[in-house]
């Protein structure tokens, strides 16, 4: 599959947890706590496939996607240190809806900044060989981390800094 195209699936798919998550009711205690691993786990899979291999073929391709790669890199370091606080948490959490909600905010102008400005300039830059290689290597480092289980596990030993680009 072609890297832009799977990490925008992925997107959707993230977009559609948030949306469950809000429809389960403040009873749906298990719904919740499930939903709430299901989103830490997609958004752990996909930090990790873009910080590895995404962003570091994207920074050799495109000559101007440093300073959007960095930018990149802290806004998943502060989706982390969010998510980590999140799975530390309670679901009786008073706070609990709001740190989902901040979440969320973040994560959809991450996936914005992504799809209108380093995508379209990762696409031009790319022959389609080269991004459906990417996706294939991307694909494989998704499931391994899944086969593995619980991706989210590794998110609290990786909020001190920015992942290198």
């Amino acid at each position: 599959m072609n890297a832009i195209e799977m990490l925008k699936q992925q997107h959707r798919e993230v977009d559609e947890l948030f949306e469950e998550f809000e429809g389960a009711g403040e009873g749906a205690r298990k719904t919740r706590e499930r939903t709430c691993r299901a989103i830490a786990d997609a958004l752990a899979v996909h930090a990790t496939i873009e910080e590895r291999i995404f962003y570091p073929e994207a920074k050799e391709a495109v000559e101007d996607a440093e300073d959007l790669l960095r930018e990149s890199v802290e806004e998943h370091l502060s989706v982390k240190r969010l998510l980590a606080e999140i799975l530390d948490a309670s679901m009786d959490d008073p706070q609990l809806e709001a740190k989902m909600s901040v979440l969320k905010e973040q994560v959809e102008h991450h996936v914005e900044e992504e799809e209108k400005e380093l995508f379209p300039k990762v696409r031009k830059a790319c022959s389609a060989e080269q991004l459906d290689e990417m996706g294939s290597r991307m694909q494989k480092l998704a499931e391994e981390l899944e086969e593995e289980g619980q991706p989210s596990a590794s998110i609290p030993d990786q909020t001190d800094e920015p992942a290198p680009i």
